[in-house]
């Protein structure tokens, strides 16, 4: 059974309900405690703490803690891909998808033909 590790991108169209995320609820999913920080500091910036917090609190439960290790090894492949202009949110979340053989979820053209990546357009 294929877990998907669900990136910013992906949550912000589940939270607008767009259907071609919907599925999505469906499956087995995590999401980095550092894409959780990112996806409540947009919401509370477009939406306000009571929004934010409703939304952090559903998804909370797929949390998935990041270690120093990895998040160096995000630094590094976010360094070698710089000319992609990838959010170390995202280089976190897409290394974690790797290292534990997730597939990394995201609308973000700058992951679309990268390996393990499941990329979904708007």
């Amino acid at each position: 059974m294929t877990i998907n590790c669900l990136d910013t991108y992906a949550l912000w169209e589940i939270q607008f309900e767009n259907p071609k995320y919907a599925f999505l609820l469906n499956k087995p999913f995590v999401i980095t405690n550092w894409t959780l920080t990112e996806f409540y500091k947009t919401m509370l910036k477009q939406f306000g703490k009571g929004i934010a917090m409703l939304w952090y609190d559903k998804f909370k439960i797929h949390g998935r803690e990041v270690d120093n290790d990895l998040l160096i090894k995000a630094v590094d492949f976010q360094h070698e891909n710089r000319k992609d202009d990838m959010s170390l949110f995202d280089c976190i979340g897409y290394v974690y998808a790797l290292e534990n053989n997730l597939t990394f979820v995201t609308g973000d053209r700058a992951f679309k033909n990268k390996k393990g990546v499941l990329f979904i357009s708007k």
